[in-house]
């Protein structure tokens, strides 16, 4: 009987870049299971959550995740880790894409997932976007945000 622990890193190797198995990825998942990204909002399904790992490993295909602790408890594993990559593809934010810089990441980051009979039915991804972001050359512009927000504050 495979256990929680044992799903859930069977879904990170086939996450890495050196074997990227998008297919088998969303094979361990529910019918209805959902890949959450939560810095970003954003929500994958069904065939959207191989998409998804096919959409980092092309911004970073050697994408490695160093799993720094794993600990399961019942029906829900907790994972400590650092993503790790060198940026070499396109990287897709709301504002357009940033060009490869050949920068390393390694982003700390917490997931949460929670499985139901030995399947994952949802998956939160809560990864250090700031620092992500940092790291690609792409800091925050602080003076833009501050100028929306006053305007906007002026405005209603």
């Amino acid at each position: 009987m495979t256990t929680n622990e044992e799903v859930v890193r069977e879904a990170y190797r086939l996450a890495e870049g050196d074997t990227l198995d998008g297919p088998g990825f969303r094979a361990l998942f529910t019918e209805n299971g959902t890949f959450n990204d939560m810095p970003n909002s954003l929500t994958f399904r069904g065939d959207e959550i191989p998409q998804a790992l096919a959409g980092l490993a092309g911004a970073f295909p050697d994408i490695h995740r160093e799993l720094l602790g794993v600990h399961a408890l019942g029906d829900v594993v907790a994972v400590e880790l650092r993503i790790q990559g060198t940026h070499l593809g396109g990287f897709p934010t709301p504002a357009g894409v940033i060009p490869p810089t050949g920068r390393r990441i390694d982003v700390p980051t917490a997931d949460l997932w929670h499985l139901r009979d030995g399947r994952i039915e949802t998956f939160n991804c809560y990864n250090a976007a700031n620092v992500w972001l940092a790291q690609l050359g792409a800091d925050p512009d602080f003076e833009a945000a501050i100028t929306a927000a006053t305007t906007a504050a002026a405005e209603a």
